[in-house]
């Protein structure tokens, strides 16, 4: 969730739906760390964060009108953001690259083998069908719970609950039963 209070952006949100360009400004200020963040569990390089980032921006200035105050602001927010990084990587033919994984999930202290193992767990839930590794992310990477996750999915809050199940059994098919993967 972003460090500044949805409720404090509301007259925020509302102006810049309006069409104020100063509020606009301060509303891309306010998020874009939160935005960034997104992107950079998405594709776990920080160059590619930053041009999805730039991208997501683009788009939220074009799709700001679009917002309806009946939802949050912030799981639409992240469901443009995650859109935005997946037609960039198909735009760029690509698919996330996994060679910063370890800095993103390691701790700094941890040690050489744990560093390791976050690496391969990462590399095999960046190879996870689209909708579970989406779901991961969301309540793993961003630490939103199965309901926020389903807001932002357009989904039943039960859809992601599977979705984990599913993913669990399959990096458990993989690394073993002793680990818990969310």
């Amino acid at each position: 969730m972003p460090e500044t209070p949805e409720a404090e952006n509301k007259d925020l949100i509302n102006r810049a739906v309006r069409g104020d360009a100063d509020a606009f400004e301060d509303l891309v200020n306010n998020y874009y760390e939160v935005m960034f963040k997104m992107a950079y569990k998405w594709c776990t390089n920080q160059r590619d964060a930053e041009d999805i980032t730039q991208e997501a921006c683009i788009k939220l200035a074009r799709g700001i009108a679009s917002y309806k105050a009946d939802s949050k602001f912030t799981s639409w927010l992240y469901r443009l953001v995650i859109n935005t990084a997946k037609d960039w990587y198909k735009s760029q033919n690509r698919h996330p690259d996994s060679t910063e994984l370890i800095e993103t999930f390691a701790a700094e202290d941890s040690k050489p083998d744990e560093k390791i193992y976050v690496n391969q767990v990462w590399e095999q839930v960046h190879k996870l069908p689209e909708a579970e590794k989406e779901s991961l992310l969301l309540v793993i990477g961003q630490g939103l719970s199965h309901k926020e996750a389903a807001q932002i999915s357009g989904v039943k809050e039960s859809t992601i609950s599977w979705r984990i199940h599913e993913a669990r059994k399959k990096l458990q098919a993989i690394f073993g039963k002793e680990q818990n993967y969310g």
